[in-house]
């Protein structure tokens, strides 16, 4: 077991899907299978559970997981003490989907503060492919995309962080079912943004299924204002609903028969070597990104009971 290994794991946990991670990691699929089949030999015990959707961690692979975050962090720490305290001090401009700041952004500055206060921090909202151009142009250090499609022929490199399904939010007076079929789904008329509607109609193409769409908002708290107000429903990533406490007025809806989802993405340029103060600020990221997810924010299960991140 190697730190290579342990990253390519991680990768696969992340995305929840070795075809995913394999692209991500610039790594052909069959020989991270064949990582992954190596190191389950070594630990003596299944780490994977493959799925029809992908793949998922058994028990032992939660641990390793915790236990391989852990490890990857500290690498990193010990990197940066290496590489001299004078460079994490500098300013990092990162980028981030408005559909991401409201639940991400919050806990970074808290993780940003209390591990390195010495680095200063600064975020830039835009959609991906904004963010990507402005990654290109070296307008932002380092950007959290929601999509891959935008980033072919970049010169940017992509890691997959996690998986997120799209639900319907509808005003809880509509009453609607917590399931509901995807036959259901296209009768109603739904608000989305541009993007997202791009995302999901592209995996819904294959199926012949043609939403319908009354209205195209490329904003996100005008959408959530809507459909916590109005009779409007829309079908979003379930993290743009999800608020520190229950909110009553909006009721989250699974589509099944189908799985719409989106990746979150971490994007930064190919450089031969990142700056102390980028490779800091992405085990912020992933650390964070790692507490979101535990409190089951990107998917629609209620969180487990919630915690600051000052805690961690």
């Amino acid at each position: 077991m190697n730190l290579r290994t342990l990253k390519y794991f991680v990768a696969i946990a992340d995305a929840g899907s070795l075809t995913a991670a394999a692209e991500a990691i610039a790594i052909a699929q069959p020989a991270l299978s064949r990582q992954m089949r190596a190191l389950e030999e070594e630990m003596g015990v299944p780490l994977l559970q493959r799925t029809a959707r992908g793949v998922r961690l058994t028990q032992a692979g939660v641990t390793l997981y915790e236990a391989a975050q852990r490890m990857l962090d500290e690498a990193q720490r010990v990197k940066r003490q290496l590489a001299g305290p004078a460079e994490t001090g500098s300013r990092v401009v990162l980028g981030v989907s408005p559909t991401l700041s409201r639940v991400l952004v919050p806990g970074l500055f808290e993780r940003c503060h209390r591990t390195l206060d010495e680095m200063r921090l600064t975020v830039r909202e835009a959609f991906t492919p904004e963010l990507l151009d402005m990654l290109e142009k070296g307008m932002v250090d380092m950007a959290i995309i929601t999509s891959m499609g935008a980033s072919a022929g970049r010169p940017l490199a992509l890691h997959p962080l996690v998986g997120e399904p799209f639900a319907l939010a509808s005003p809880a007076s509509m009453k609607i079912d917590p399931i509901i079929s995807l036959a259901e789904l296209a009768r109603l008329p739904l608000l989305m943004t541009t993007l997202h509607r791009t995302v999901v109609e592209r995996q819904l193409q294959p199926m012949g299924v043609h939403l319908n769409i009354h209205s195209e908002i490329d904003s996100v708290d005008a959408i959530r204002e809507l459909v916590r107000t109005g009779d409007w429903c829309a079908l979003m990533p379930v993290s743009m609903f999800k608020e520190p406490r229950h909110d009553a007025a909006i009721t989250l809806t699974e589509v099944s028969g189908v799985q719409l989802n989106r990746q979150l993405m971490m994007a930064t340029r190919i450089e031969a070597t990142p700056s102390t103060a980028v490779a800091a600020l992405r085990e912020i990221v992933l650390a964070e990104l790692a507490r979101l997810n535990r409190m089951r924010v990107f998917n629609l299960g209620k969180a487990p009971g919630r915690t600051s991140a000052r805690s961690k």
